[in-house]
């Protein structure tokens, strides 16, 4: 194949590898990104058949990490993190720490060096973020106090690893690898603890930039673009802000692409618009971030399996069993219930993206050998594929726990926290008899005030962290979620309630919305707008019993005021006023095109002249 062409076959590939591994993962019940990493084992050089070129793969693996990061960004909440820190900096300091003294131990007893055990055991502490919060997704846990808990306990270890991100690259020649600071950076650093606090100090540097110019300046960017009425304008804004701040971060501060997409999506987060930011930037996010896992999957040799089984076995006991019992015992010191302890310890018994990054960080200082980051893909691959075997093994646990008083009793001797009262972790039940309103912007707030004047209990379905606040301090009851997953819908209660108002104006995500709808609770009553004709006529084909669009709306409202102010009856203002909420008026259609209409002619007043 022309060398011109590798980039078009990586990519190619790489999806076309991807989509079937990743839909047959997700048919056997796995998460779709074991089958994008056994894609990339595929299409790597370990497999007969094509060979992608690994360089262009890890290219695109760094705009999938930046991203990601940004992505993580825009939903970072230093409100959320501080209501849980209690229950979330401990566990996650026990994991990160039981893992990594577990990798360095593992390390010098196979011969390795301490700066190739400590990111090795860095590696085997950070949880994914995504398969955690699918599992809790899958489980309806999120809008609880475990799942609020579990994403702080992913917060605090995201962030501990973006610093390990920051600092590897000053420190690796210190620790027996390759130095990744610049060239000026090392010049100047005759000694590690002046090269930490010269990368703190830029780091720094970085974070007041961005939050006292960069909070005030990439907000009003995007809010100038979005009244422009160009969502591809604002689609490349969103983009130009994440890759671009990444890069000037790399080039400018010597701080990670990652870090700096970071701190880009935190900055955009406190906008009005970052739910929007959101929205535009999953799709490629989506699909850099399988590319990302592709390009990891093709660095995996699967003969390692054979070669060291004892090894892979080792290595999995570590991120399965001993760090997951770390997490579970210093939350059950800490007085929290049986339960939560246990799906919390369950959702960190596996690795995923941040320990794909930490190894191609770790290959690129010359810290992590390629048997160790074998040893790590491996880990990875298979705690992803057993992890909901973890949910089960820590519930019989806390099961077992909870059948042995005295037990229980000893260990209350230790705790370091009185107990969680009860009423605050139980989950409630799903509401009945009540209404959904998907979307709490101004049309949402508008109906939803409506409903709270009448005395009409509903829940509220939003994606905005700060937007879904507002409610819940009013006591409603509030889901944060995309509605367009079946999982948010059952925790709103959809499948009991008796209305669902969809109040979001994407046609696209209201037609979903109400074929999963109908799938839950195939009664329910559904009230949708719609923008355009089209749009109402396939609500209406849904079985969407009331569609009401905006402009339609006014126009009404308009004409009754007219009709009013002219003076006619209001018996003949009603009757008008909803006629043209049926018919849909148009100016210059006149009686003759539909006879069977018996409505005026509107036609605009022509001067003869």
């Amino acid at each position: 194949m022309p060398q011109e062409h590798e980039l078009i076959a990586t990519i190619a590939m790489g999806l076309v590898l991807a989509y079937p591994l990743g839909y047959l993962a997700l048919r056997l019940g796995l998460p779709p990104l074991v089958g994008y990493l056994l894609g990339g084992v595929v299409l790597g050089p370990f497999t007969p058949g094509f060979i992608g070129d690994q360089e262009i793969a890890n290219e695109l693996a760094e705009i999938g990490v930046i991203l990601l990061m940004f992505g993580v960004g825009l939903h970072f909440s230093v409100a959320d993190l501080l209501a849980v820190r209690r229950v979330a900096v401990p566990a996650a300091l026990a994991h990160i720490g039981k893992g990594t003294v577990l990798g360095i131990l593992l390390a010098l007893i196979w011969g390795w060096s301490f700066g190739t055990g400590l990111v090795f055991g860095l590696a085997l502490a950070i949880a994914s973020t995504v398969v955690m919060l699918r599992a809790f997704e899958d489980r309806h846990l999120l809008d609880t106090p475990t799942g609020r808990a579990g994403v702080g306990v992913l917060v605090v270890e995201d962030l501990v690893i973006v610093m390990a991100l920051v600092l590897l690259p000053a420190v690796a020649s210190g620790l027996g690898g390759q130095a990744g600071a610049s060239v000026a950076v090392q010049a100047a650093a005759g000694s590690l603890p002046l090269k930490i606090l010269l990368t703190l100090l830029k780091v720094a540097a970085f974070i007041a930039l961005m939050l006292v110019l960069g909070q005030r300046l990439l907000p009003w960017m995007l809010a100038r673009t979005a009244r422009s009425g160009s969502r591809e304008l604002f689609t490349l804004g969103v983009l130009a802000i994440a890759l671009g701040i990444a890069f000037a971060s790399a080039e400018l501060f010597d701080v990670s692409f990652a870090l700096g997409a970071f701190f880009a999506g935190v900055v955009l987060a406190e906008s009005d618009l970052s739910h929007r930011a959101a929205a535009e930037s999953l799709p490629f996010q989506d699909a850099f971030a399988v590319l990302f896992f592709v390009s990891v999957g093709m660095l995996f040799d699967p003969s390692i399996l054979v070669r060291e089984p004892l090894s892979v076995l080792v290595v999995l006991m570590v991120v399965m069993i001993a760090n997951p019992l770390a997490v579970f015992t210093v939350l059950v010191l800490l007085g929290r219930p049986l339960p939560m302890a246990a799906t919390i310890a369950a959702g960190i018994a596996q690795i995923g993206e941040f320990s794909f990054i930490l190894a191609a960080l770790g290959v690129s200082l010359a810290l992590l050998t390629q048997e160790a980051v074998a040893l790590i893909l491996a880990a990875a691959l298979l705690s992803i594929t057993l992890n909901p075997l973890a949910f089960l093994a820590m519930g019989r646990l806390a099961a077992w726990l909870e059948r042995r008083p005295d037990l229980m009793a000893r260990i209350e001797r230790w705790r370091l926290a009185a107990p969680e009262p009860a009423e605050e972790v139980a989950a409630a039940g799903p509401p009945s008899g009540h209404v959904v309103l998907v979307g709490y912007g101004r049309v949402g707030r508008l109906v939803g005030h409506g409903l709270a004047a009448a005395g009409v209990p509903f829940t509220v379905v939003e994606e905005d962290r700060r937007t879904v606040a507002g409610p819940r301090r009013q006591g409603v009851a509030a889901v944060r979620g995309d509605a367009t997953d079946p999982a948010v819908l059952e925790e709103a209660g959809a499948a009991q309630a008796r209305l669902i108002v969809v109040a979001t104006p994407e046609g696209y995500r209201t037609r979903r919305i109400v074929e999963l709808v109908r799938e839950l609770n195939p009664q329910i009553e559904i009230a949708a707008r719609a923008d355009t004709d089209a749009e109402a006529a396939d609500f209406a084909r849904l079985g969407v019993g009331a569609v009401l669009k905006p402009e339609r709306e006014v126009g009404a409202g308009l004409l009754a005021h007219a009709l009013r102010g002219a003076g006619e009856p209001a018996e003949r203002v009603a009757a008008l006023v909803a006629a043209a909420r049926t018919e849909g008026w148009e100016i210059d259609r006149s009686p003759a095109d539909e006879p069977e209409r018996h409505v005026p002619e509107l036609r605009p007043h022509r001067d003869p002249s």
